[in-house]
């Protein structure tokens, strides 16, 4: 089932939701991009979520940045799954 959320994980610990969004900016207009941090250390646990407006945005991200370099690391983007 595609959805217009996206996993991102590899994720730099040197960036922030900001940066995420900035990022995947150019394939729509991202609603919400947030990078999962630790409750108690409230460091980056190195993956996040994207979400944007429709699925066909959504998939132009994914199949664009999926393996690319971001920040010297390489990220691996997927649809996201929904919590069971």
């Amino acid at each position: 089932m595609e959805t217009n959320k996206l996993f991102v994980g590899g994720i730099s610990w040197n960036l922030d939701s900001e940066d995420l969004k900035e990022a995947f900016a150019e394939f729509g207009e991202v609603l919400s991009a947030n990078i999962i941090k630790d409750r108690e250390t409230q460091k980056s646990r190195g993956f996040g979520f994207v979400e944007y407006g429709t699925v066909e945005e959504a998939t132009a991200a994914k199949e664009a940045m999926d393996g690319k370099e971001l920040d010297g690391r390489s990220i691996k983007v997927d649809f996201a799954q929904a919590k069971s």
